[in-house]
């Protein structure tokens, strides 16, 4: 909600203020039940969400941060394994694979997408080595490499054909972060049918932080997947390895989806495939009103074998910091995601990798600008966050000469 004629980078007051009514609901029944944990409003989100993905099996948890480290213990990778993933995402996706007991190994990302650069994961591929078993060795830590995590970077999905071809060939296990794709789909050649988010790895991890496409009003999270046994591990990992009360046939985690959040989540997706395709309806009014600028910034890409859900509106420029500053000024709310990539973090010392490791990473997080995105965002303020990205780029903003990337 814009105060002060202001536009905020994201508003969720407006659309929780649609749905107050149905979301009191939730917690009324909560009340009136005692359903804090587990019960019928999270077994009706997991059925939903699961069909929603185009998937057989849901288990709700608590956070995508757990979604992904449950995945992975499930799907059968081990401490000491080697999981790919890219460096241009946020820290959980490489905490949960360090939480998992393997190690993060990084592929650079395709200049244009953002995402997973297929030709890189086969340069990575081909510096392995591969052990009679027919298990990889990495090249760089000669563990065994035992998955992929491609990730959905806003909103748009990674190209899965040729992941999933080089994982068949090598006995990788992929699993997805769609913790910002919810309801992405991509066209797969080898299946010659559109597919959604979180149905084509063996498993998926996703978010409902609250700024998600779908958002609880909380932490929560999911995992999707066809596996049944997958599925069942995951249930007894998130509620400390038991499978039925005080069995547990494994050390397991406290990760339970809350039942208000699931009752919260099974309100809001009704709407999500009407919110995403608004939110493809501002998308597209961006790239009409910013093509008027010509060539001083960079537009967001989405090739023809997706359909993104524009999770975040994302454009590059040089000047990326100068021109923050002045939107923030104009009162225009902006975010970076992400502006240090994760194998440069402080975090990852240990890793080993240096500046100039993943330049096509490196360079996005120099570059990179989310600009206000929500399904109720008006035209008209997006006709005035294109209004002063022109007034930037084209040097009138109070006299002062400012020249935009071309």
């Amino acid at each position: 909600m814009a105060l002060n004629n202001n536009i905020p980078f994201v508003d969720l007051v407006s659309s929780h203020r649609q749905l107050q009514r149905d979301l009191i609901a939730v917690f009324r029944e909560a009340l009136d039940t005692a359903g804090f944990v587990g019960g019928k409003m999270l077994e009706n989100f997991e059925q939903d969400f699961a069909s929603f993905c185009e998937t057989s099996h849901c288990v709700g948890v608590g956070s995508g941060t757990d979604a992904l480290r449950f995945a992975l213990i499930a799907a059968g990778v081990q401490p000491g394994d080697v999981v790919i993933t890219v460096p241009n995402t946020f820290i959980a996706t490489t905490e949960a694979i360090s939480q998992a007991g393997a190690l993060p190994e990084f592929v650079d990302i395709n200049e244009k997408t953002h995402n997973l650069d297929p030709e890189r994961l086969r340069e990575y591929v081909a510096n392995c080595t591969s052990n009679a078993d027919g298990w990889l060795r990495s090249g760089r830590s000669g563990r065994r490499v035992a998955a992929i995590v491609p990730v959905h970077l806003y909103g748009q999905m990674a190209d899965m054909d040729p992941v999933l071809e080089l994982a068949a060939a090598h006995k990788l296990l992929i699993i997805e972060d769609a913790c910002q794709a919810h309801g992405a789909e991509y066209f797969s050649t080898r299946a010659g049918k559109w597919k959604k988010a979180g149905s084509i790895g063996h498993a998926a991890a996703f978010s409902f932080y609250p700024g998600k496409n779908l958002g609880a009003c909380g932490e929560a999270g999911a995992v999707t997947t066809n596996d049944a046994i997958l599925a069942a591990t995951t249930r007894s990992l998130r509620d400390h390895g038991q499978v039925k009360k005080y069995h547990h046939q494994m050390e397991g985690y406290n990760g339970r989806l809350d039942s208000i959040q699931a009752g919260i989540l099974l309100v809001k997706l009704k709407f999500l495939a009407d919110w995403n395709q608004k939110r493809r309806d501002r998308a597209q009014t961006y790239q009409i009103l910013l093509n008027e600028l010509g060539n001083s910034i960079t537009l967001p890409y989405e090739p023809p074998w997706t359909h993104g859900v524009y999770h975040l509106y994302v454009i590059r420029t040089e000047h990326r910091n100068e021109l923050q500053a002045y939107l923030s000024q104009a009162g225009v709310g902006t975010g970076i995601h992400y502006p240090i990539p994760l194998h440069l973090q402080k975090a990852y010392e240990r890793l080993g990798y240096r500046e100039g490791d993943f330049p096509a990473s490196e360079q996005a997080a120099r570059e990179i600008l989310s600009l206000p995105m929500y399904p109720d965002i008006e035209r008209e303020q997006q006709r005035r966050v294109t209004q002063h990205l022109g007034e930037f780029c084209a040097g009138k903003t109070n006299g002062e000469v400012r020249v935009c990337a071309a």
